[in-house]
């Protein structure tokens, strides 16, 4: 595969996670309560994150002038989560739900239409 064809598969992996995580998101209401008693949301945004995390550190190897915001932070959280899975606090899950999220939506799609 292409480089630039490897390139917009992992942004679109990435586009389709993101609205996986808006629908979680909404499932709660947006209301962090309900989203910290859901053990099962919980586990998805993990694994979703882990999944974003990856796919950046992928896009970086093909490319390293790409930029997104918290690229290292992106994968650093995709480390922690598959290594260190006991300490990711739901509080944390969800700042980067409500902060995080939003800009990385906006990056992904001025990367699709370069």
């Amino acid at each position: 595969m292409q480089p630039r064809n490897k390139l917009l598969k992992y942004l679109l992996d990435i586009e389709s996670i993101i609205t996986e995580l808006e629908k979680i998101i909404a499932l709660h209401n947006s209301d962090y309560t309900s989203f910290e008693s859901s053990f099962i949301s919980i586990r998805a945004v993990e694994r979703d994150l882990m999944i974003i995390g990856e796919a950046i550190g992928k896009i970086l190897k093909i490319n390293n002038e790409i930029t997104v915001t918290s690229a290292k932070h992106i994968i650093g959280l995709r480390n922690l989560i598959v290594h260190s899975y006991d300490s990711i606090e739901p509080a944390a899950l969800w700042r980067i739900l409500i902060i995080d999220l939003p800009i990385l939506k906006n990056e992904i799609q001025a990367l699709k239409n370069l």
